[in-house]
């Protein structure tokens, strides 16, 4: 649970709101529980399980009105990395978050406390992934890097199959016909099997994967809200992806596959197999995630007839601050890009997580 900091005092609005650290665990749930716009990203579940993986602390500000009661929530998690810098992330290791508040004045004052938070932890930046945005001083939007992908699921498979265009629902078909199976769990085998096909995954990519402990920390905090599923060639596993239930939707969150996985269309029968999982969990939304835009990932999520909706975040910047680099595809990295890539498997699970806990 977020703790309230020495460093972060209350800060008096107007309108009658006030923004201070809250260390009400069920007031958390209550809010997010009952707000229409709220993430799994914004859950207890989600923060803690960060923090207990990372160690990056979370704060959580709260706006409250004049009776006391919660109008907004801002949970910020304090990424520290020698190589990447710091920066108050909302929230850590999610793809989307940011200010949850019930009026334009509890964001605007959720904005300017975490600010303040910033400065008086002398940490340089903040960095909202979704949610309102902010309009204040030092405050700048960021468009055009990155879109979202999801649409409903259909009514049955046959229909799911149909809802694919035509050219990508031939990979899927013969990916269906080749023999491949497809396990479902939450238990040890299907997160070793998990990590090492995840972790060979960004290898090949080039990226450090992230600690292990991250997605057991996941897996134990969302119960059955978060799931693994596997395909198998002849029982060997090629492909894995491990994904969220939030309010009726899928999101396939950490996924990836071997060498050998393109040629045998294993992530075509992945992705089909989550829908029709999905389902059957009681879904009817499918939420690809996100892909920087003119990507190849961002390409493939087209092709499956997914309409690409541009995400805008925002940042705050202290005065005369840069912002920090995370993206691996960014000029000063490309070196270090390509050596990743050489690197023996061992060497990479080993020194990966060291790295990319600072990614946040």
């Amino acid at each position: 649970m977020a703790r309230r900091g020495v460093n972060a005092p209350a800060h008096p609005v107007t309108r009658g709101l006030s923004v201070a650290p809250l260390d009400d665990a069920a007031a958390w749930d209550a809010y997010v529980a009952a707000h229409p716009g709220a993430t799994p990203f914004h859950a207890r579940a989600w923060c803690e399980a960060i923090t207990k993986a990372t160690g990056h602390r979370c704060h959580l500000l709260a706006a409250q009105d004049a009776a006391g009661a919660v109008v907004g929530l801002l949970p910020l998690h304090h990424i520290q990395s020698p190589l990447f810098g710091q920066a108050l992330v909302a929230t850590g290791f999610a793809v989307d978050g940011g200010l949850l508040a019930d009026s334009e004045a509890a964001a605007d004052a959720l904005a300017d406390a975490a600010a303040s938070l910033a400065a008086s932890l002398g940490v340089p930046s903040v960095e909202l992934r979704g949610g309102a945005l902010p309009a204040g001083s030092g405050w700048r939007v960021e468009e055009g890097v990155y879109a979202g992908f999801a649409r409903d699921l259909a009514v049955d498979d046959e229909a799911e199959l149909l809802a694919v265009p035509r050219k990508q629902r031939a990979e899927v078909r013969k990916a269906l016909e080749s023999g491949l199976s497809v396990t479902t769990g939450r238990g040890v085998a299907e997160r070793r099997d998990h990590y090492r096909i995840y972790a060979t995954s960004v290898r090949n990519l080039g990226t450090p994967v992230f600690p292990k402990a991250l997605f057991d920390a996941v897996l134990d905090a969302f119960g059955d809200d978060a799931d693994i599923l596997t395909v198998r060639d002849g029982g060997k596993p090629v492909a894995s992806v491990l994904s969220l239930y939030w309010r009726g939707t899928v999101m396939p969150y950490w996924g990836g596959g071997t060498a050998e996985a393109r040629g045998l269309r294993a992530n075509e029968r992945m992705y089909f197999a989550l829908m029709l999982h999905a389902r059957a969990k009681g879904c009817t939304r499918f939420d690809f995630g996100r892909s920087k835009v003119g990507t190849g990932p961002f390409a493939y999520k087209k092709n499956w007839g997914f309409e690409p909706r541009p995400l805008v975040y925002a940042r705050w910047l202290a005065p005369g601050e840069t912002p920090r680099d995370t993206n691996p595809n960014s000029a000063k990295y490309r070196l270090q890009v390509d050596l990743w890539k050489k690197l023996p498997l061992w060497a990479a699970n080993r020194i990966g997580p060291l790295i990319a806990r600072g990614l946040g």
